[in-house]
This record gives C-alpha cells, sequence and structure tokens, in this order.
C-alpha cells in the first residue's frame, strides 16, 4: 500500500488543527501540483441578535441560556413569531444557522402553556424527517435542554413499549414521512388524542423532498391535514431547510397551504475556503482504450488520511455504500502503516447497518474519538456535529443543494472550515470543477416532483378510503387530477362508490400500495451462507445491479462476494472473500413511445416530452481493478427483463438535413450515443436529480418516430418530474452538453465527457466529434428562452 501522509502531526492537545492554508498545504505536495483546479473564499459574516419574543416560555429561554444561546438571530425570531401566529413558514437559511430554535421555541412554549391539570397533554408537536439518523439527533439536542416536556422518536426502531408510550403520552414526537404513511395514519383512531391537540407539524431538511419521493410525502402530508380536521385540528407547518430554491413554492407544493418564506439569514459565519479538486490520469486505460482518472474515492482517502494525521477533524462524504467502506478501509491502512493508533480513528458510516451500529458511530465522533469519518449521504442532512473543520466530497453528490449541504456540515458555529469536491471521472463532475461559476454563480436548483403521477396518487387515494371514506369534498386536497384517478380506482373494483363517499373495498392494508422510497418492493437480505446471519439489505430497485452472483458487497470493513440471488424470496448469499476489484452491473434498455404530451420545433428538428415504456435487463457485470479502475473481466449474467411505464424528454433530427450535415451515416450511432451519455451526465445540473436517477436510449432510426431520436427518460413508475425539466431547460442543458464534449482534452472520447459507467454496449459505439457536430446542428434552430 502506498502511503502518502504529509501533513505534520500536531504538536498536542486536543480538538482540530487550524484550517488556515489548509487546502494550499495539501495542493502543494509534490505530484499534487495540478490537481487543484479552483479555490473560493467565502468570506465570514457578523450575526445580527434579536429579543426574545414576549410570548416566549421564561423556562425554555433559561434552557437556551444555559445551553450558550443569550439572544436569537433574527431570522430565528421572525420565523418563530410567524409560526407562534399560526403562519405556516418555510425558514431557509444557511446550514448551521440555528433553523431548529425557530420551531422548537413556539412548540415547547405551547406544549408547556396547554398542559390541563394533571399535566395532561393539551398540545402536541409532529416533528417529520427524511432519517432516523435526523430524528434521533434533533432527540439528541431537546433532550439536552433539561425540559419537563415528553419527547421521544416514532420509528421503525422504536420498540412495541415506546410506540405506545408515544402515542399515549408523547407531547413532542419525532418521525419520518415512513411511519406516517405506514403506521400513524393508517391506525389513526389509537392516535385520536394526539392528532386533536396536533399544534404544529416540522418539516425538516425539505428539500430532500424531491423527485418520486417528493410526490409521495406531498400526499402523505395531504392525508395528515384531512386527519387532523376530522379530529378537529388544523396544525400550522413549519419547514426547514439550508438549500431549497423557491422555498416558498417548494413548501407549498409540499403541504398544499400559503406558506411564508423566511430568508435572510442573520446568523454568523466564520470563513469557508472550498476547493475544486480533480484527480490524476492514470497509466492505465479505460474502456475500448480510453484514458481514465484516478478515481474520486482513491484521492479521497489519501487527503483523509493525511488531515486526519494532521489533527484535523473531517468529514469524508462518498456517494456509494460500498465506497464510503472502501475510503474509510484505505485510509485506516494509510495510518496504521504511520502509527497503529491512529487506525482507530477512522470509521465508516452508512445505511444498511444495524440501529445499535449507527448509534455508537454518531455517539463516537460528537465525543471525538473519531477524528475522520467516511459517510454516505446518511450524515448530510442536519446532524449537529460540533467541532468539524474539514469536509472531503467525493464525486459531485448529484445536486447543488445537496454539495451546499455537505459542505455546511464543517465550521459549524463561526469556525473557519474547508471543503473539497474531489471530480469523478464525470462529464457533471469535470465540468463543475472547471466551470466554478456554474457552483458558486447560480442559485440551487429548484424541487422537482410531481403530485399528479398516477402511480403515486393512486394509492395515496386507496390509503385515505381507508382511513376514512373520501368525500367530494376531500378530493381537491389531493389536486386536479384526483377525481379522474378516483373514478379509474373505482372503475377497477379498488374504491366502490357509495352515498357516504368513497371506500376502500380491498382486504390488503391500502397504505402497502405505496412505496413512499420508490425502492421497487421488499428488500433483498444479504444472508451469509454458511451461518445464516443476515449481513446487510439492499433495496429491491438496486437488487439486480448491486446483489448478482459474483457482485462485491462491502460491510462494515468487510468484503464478501454474491453467491445467488433468489428474486422470489428477496435473498441473497454471500461468503467472505478479498477481492482486488470491484464490481458494477451493465444493462441493455429499449424504450417505446406511447404518448406525447408536449413538443416544440427547432427549425427542422423536434424536441418533445411525453410517456414511454422502457425494457431494461441486467445482462453483466464488469470488474474493476483497484485503484486504478482498470477494467479486468467481464461476466454475462441471467437475470429476468423490467419494464418501466415512465415520462421521457427526446429529439429528433430528420434524415434530409443530417445528409447535408456531413456526418457520415456509419458514424450517426455513435454520435447520438455519446450525445446521450453526456446530457444524462449533465441533466443533473438544471434539475434536481442524480444520474441514476434517469437513463437514455439513442438510434439512428427510431421505428416510433422514423427519425434520428436520443430519449432521456425518468427511472421512476410515472415519472418523477427531471425529464419534464429537462425539457423546459433544453437549450441551456444542450447547449452545456455539446461545450463539454467540445471543451474535453481527450481525442476520442472518455469518461469525463462520453463514456458513462452504466452503458450497457460497453460504450461502444460513441463518436466524439460526431456528438458535437450533431448537437451543433440540433442547437442551430433552437430558441435561447426555452
Amino acid at each position: 500500500m502506498a502511503v502518502s501522509l504529509h501533513l505534520p502531526r500536531p504538536a498536542g492537545g486536543e480538538g482540530g488543527a487550524p484550517v488556515t492554508g489548509l487546502v494550499e498545504r495539501l495542493a502543494s505536495v509534490p505530484g499534487r501540483e495540478d490537481r487543484l483546479v479552483h479555490l473560493e473564499a467565502l468570506a465570514a459574516r457578523e450575526g445580527i441578535a434579536a429579543d426574545w419574543p414576549t410570548w416566549a416560555d421564561p423556562e425554555v429561554v433559561a434552557a437556551y441560556a444555559a445551553r450558550g444561546v443569550a439572544a436569537p438571530w433574527r431570522h430565528q425570531a421572525v420565523a418563530a413569531e410567524a409560526a407562534h401566529e399560526g403562519q405556516h413558514v418555510v425558514l431557509s437559511t444557511g446550514t448551521a444557522s440555528g433553523k431548529s430554535l425557530a420551531y422548537q421555541l413556539p412548540a415547547l412554549t405551547d406544549i408547556r402553556a396547554a398542559r390541563r391539570p394533571r399535566e395532561r397533554r393539551g398540545a402536541t408537536v409532529l416533528y417529520v424527517a427524511p432519517t432516523k439518523a435526523l430524528a434521533q439527533d434533533q432527540l439528541h439536542s431537546m433532550s439536552g435542554l433539561g425540559l419537563d416536556v415528553r419527547i421521544t422518536t416514532h420509528d421503525g426502531d422504536s420498540g412495541r413499549e415506546q410506540r405506545d408510550w408515544a402515542r399515549d403520552h408523547g407531547e413532542y414526537i419525532l418521525t419520518n414521512p415512513d411511519m406516517l404513511h405506514r403506521s400513524l395514519l393508517p391506525g389513526h383512531e389509537r392516535w385520536a388524542a394526539f392528532l386533536g391537540s396536533l399544534r404544529y407539524v416540522v418539516i425538516d431538511e425539505c428539500h430532500h423532498y424531491r423527485g418520486v419521493f417528493g410526490a409521495h410525502v406531498s400526499h402523505v402530508l395531504r392525508r395528515l391535514r384531512r386527519i387532523c380536521a376530522h379530529y378537529g385540528a388544523h396544525p400550522t407547518f413549519v419547514l426547514a431547510s439550508a438549500t431549497v430554491a423557491e422555498p416558498e413554492r417548494a413548501a407549498e407544493r409540499l403541504t398544499g397551504l400559503d406558506v411564508l418564506a423566511v430568508t435572510e439569514d442573520t446568523s454568523p459565519r466564520g470563513r469557508l475556503s472550498l476547493a475544486l479538486w480533480e484527480p490524476p490520469l492514470t497509466a492505465g486505460a479505460g474502456e475500448n482504450g480510453a484514458p481514465v482518472r484516478r478515481a474520486a474515492s482513491s484521492e479521497a482517502a489519501d487527503l483523509l488520511a493525511d488531515l486526519v494525521v494532521a489533527g484535523v477533524r473531517t468529514l469524508a462524504f462518498v456517494r456509494s455504500r460500498r465506497g464510503a467502506e472502501q475510503v474509510a478501509m484505505s485510509a485506516a491502512g494509510m495510518l496504521a502503516e504511520v502509527d497503529p493508533r491512529l487506525a482507530g480513528q477512522v470509521a465508516a458510516y452508512r445505511g444498511g447497518y444495524l440501529p445499535e451500529e449507527r448509534r455508537a458511530i454518531e455517539d463516537a465522533l460528537r465525543r471525538g474519538e473519531l477524528t475522520g469519518l467516511a459517510a454516505t449521504n446518511a450524515l448530510e442532512l442536519g446532524i449537529d456535529i460540533s467541532g468539524l473543520d474539514a469536509v472531503l466530497i467525493a464525486g459531485f453528490p448529484g445536486t447543488r443543494a445537496a454539495l451546499w449541504q455537505q459542505v455546511g456540515r464543517a465550521g459549524r458555529g463561526a469556525q473557519d472550515a474547508i471543503g473539497v469536491l474531489v471530480a469523478r471521472d464525470d462529464p457533471l463532475d469535470t465540468y463543475l470543477v472547471h466551470h466554478p461559476e456554474a457552483l458558486l454563480g447560480r442559485p440551487v436548483e429548484a424541487t422537482v416532483f410531481d403530485p399528479g403521477n398516477p402511480y403515486v396518487l393512486g394509492p395515496h387515494l386507496c390509503a385515505a378510503a381507508q382511513e376514512r371514506p373520501l368525500t367530494e369534498e376531500d378530493l381537491p386536497l389531493f389536486g386536479p387530477d384526483a377525481r379522474a384517478v378516483v373514478d379509474s380506482l373505482t372503475e377497477i373494483g379498488l374504491l366502490r362508490r357509495r352515498p357516504r363517499g368513497w371506500f376502500w373495498t380491498d382486504r390488503r392494508r391500502a397504505a402497502d400500495l405505496a412505496d413512499i422510497r420508490s425502492s421497487g418492493g421488499s428488500p433483498v437480505q444479504l444472508v451469509e451462507q454458511d451461518t445464516g446471519r443476515v449481513v446487510g439489505t439492499v433495496d429491491a430497485a438496486s437488487s439486480h445491479a448491486a446483489a448478482h452472483p459474483g457482485a462485491v458487497y462491502v460491510h462494515r470493513g468487510e468484503t464478501w462476494l454474491v453467491t445467488s440471488l433468489d428474486l422470489d424470496e428477496h435473498v441473497a448469499e454471500i461468503v467472505r472473500a478479498e477481492p482486488d476489484y470491484s464490481t458494477s452491473a451493465r444493462e441493455i434498455t429499449d424504450i417505446a413511445i406511447v404518448a406525447e404530451r408536449q413538443h416544440t420545433t427547432w427549425g427542422p428538428c423536434r424536441l418533445a416530452f411525453g410517456d414511454v415504456e422502457v425494457r431494461h435487463q441486467v445482462v453483466s457485470f464488469l470488474k474493476r481493478r483497484h485503484p486504478s479502475g482498470e477494467v479486468i473481466a467481464e461476466e454475462p449474467l441471467d437475470l429476468p427483463e423490467r419494464t418501466l411505464a415512465t415520462s421521457a424528454v427526446w429529439w429528433t433530427v430528420p434524415a434530409d438535413v443530417l445528409a447535408e450535415s456531413g456526418i457520415l451515416p456509419a458514424d450517426l450511432p455513435g454520435a447520438a450515443h455519446a450525445a446521450e451519455h453526456c446530457s444524462i451526465g449533465l441533466l443533473p445540473l438544471f434539475a434536481t436529480c442524480d444520474r441514476w436517477d434517469i437513463g437514455g436510449v439513442s438510434t439512428a432510426l427510431h421505428p416510433d418516430t422514423g427519425q434520428l431520436t436520443v430519449f432521456v427518460h425518468d427511472g421512476h413508475p410515472g415519472g418523477a418530474g427531471f425529464a419534464e425539466r429537462g425539457y423546459l431547460a433544453a437549450s441551456e442543458w444542450l447547449t452545456a452538453t455539446r461545450d463539454t464534449i467540445a471543451a474535453c482534452g481527450c481525442v476520442e472520447g472518455c469518461p469525463s465527457c462520453i463514456q458513462s459507467p452504466k452503458c450497457g454496449n460497453q460504450n461502444n459505439p460513441l463518436d466524439k466529434p460526431g456528438a458535437v457536430a450533431l448537437l451543433e446542428l440540433l442547437l442551430e434552430h433552437a430558441p435561447r428562452d426555452v
């Protein structure tokens, strides 16, 4: 193992090392001179305080004062005042700006003020977080106030006794959309007293609710409002996010309510240095001999080890579970060669761990027992870990909102901090590190989701009907498409129309029809072949790609090989192994147009948006050597085909235009294929999606259009709004696609421009000059305001 530890260890004492000049020191190490592409310094800011509201409970104020909060920041006071007066509000201020106080102050005050004789609860609060980890962090923070408020969690980690206590006695309950959807709302009769007293609903990290997940949660919240009204309660909604764009519009779409936006951040902020870092080209070659860059995860492991040696408390975000494990393992291995005691200061954190494992790691990080942590975005969402100095991000996390959320984990309070974005060998990452204005000079992406998606709306109308019969008066709550969907559900027999409304007629639990995380069904359990022990889980949608026979699976530093996959029983058997490679699945895709919803003409070319049917099948997997990423083998797989009804954006170029363009007919398949790959890679710049949320198909002659056609489609049933966003921003999106391909320094195409890590055709054929010419042809007549 090559050890890359170049920063000096601190002379002694506890706490993190100074971060002034740290990025420059990392970049000045011999051999790293060209890796720092851009360094942006965001200036420190003074805070603006306000007086405590006159209605605030004195004991609540005293509890905050004991924690060191002498007075609220002005934005906290404004939001708290609005919520206390019954105004629905969304607080969109920076990471670590104290958003929690803005809703905790009125909530705790009202709970204590509304108590009835004998300490019976008179007001209740429901806090909804996208992850259990964030709810646990809020519980830890609020319990530390020392107030006599009955606060508890109600989630998948809660035992039956704790759930019963929460229902019967809890005043401030922390939960997540999943438990609200599957437990609390279906069993609302048992929660009648709690729901009838509900004063506030807090929706934390509301930017997380995007795509299909956001559409599902919007209907869960409408079902909650409907049931609360049945019990006589009309709670005030308070939403919070550091990074949501158009906060008022996003919050109104999510809740269906008129919401006041508070956006001025008056909290203090330390100096933040954001570095854009590009790993070097390696000596190895990728598919078809293309040049490849060193893996972002390998680069992040080196930087993490350097920072731990220097005593800099660092959090490294890695996009995949496997990657987080590998970064922690690599950094620990390098540290062990310097000082065995240092290896224990690095750990991994990701989904799939047991609840007690997650809690232990979170506590160790808070106590300072860990100096470095490699984590998936499970630690992105607002967990308050004070004292962090640096954040490493191994690959752009998919959206600018997520980037700033992750960078904000460091420098909480008024501390100075650094963030380093390490680019992957990917068109979007390459574009961003060389176009910093795309990260720094633009607002974060709008929150994109479609509440009218019938694949989402239908199951929630069924769930609502089982909770309480649906009436004509209820339907406007669920949007303009609700009546048509109810009629369809009635026609197929899931709902029955009676004088009192529509009733659920099936014996199943209606809530089970809606998979709000879009996992695609029951998760696959990864079971140790020899003992039967469950090691971890993989969601159903990922099982074909991540749990196929021959796949490498990493869990808590241990590497396993999948030996078999039973899709009927949702079980994959695994054995311990130490391969020197990783695996990635390949799939083939075909697409058919079902219906066109919108179109526009670009001269002789045509841009369209509509409904499609996508058929795809995982057919093989690649073995890539560590750490170079070199492909060493491809193995075939025999897995069933899957069909997806979704939405897509597509564009066509007529044959006569192509004939006049000078692009050779033999080059058209490769040109379209290359344009498709790069456009998929760049769409996350314009919509809140990840390239793994979308897919694409290209062909020189599609049977449904009779022309050269390039499709980019949503990866979720019914669509998630991403393809529609691409249609609306097509001119800007496809211009960035052309510019990225043209500016790349490779000759024939590489992963930084036109090669895709999930291409089912082994990135063949691809024609880089042809793609530029084809996109020039398309964009020649594109309106600038599309």
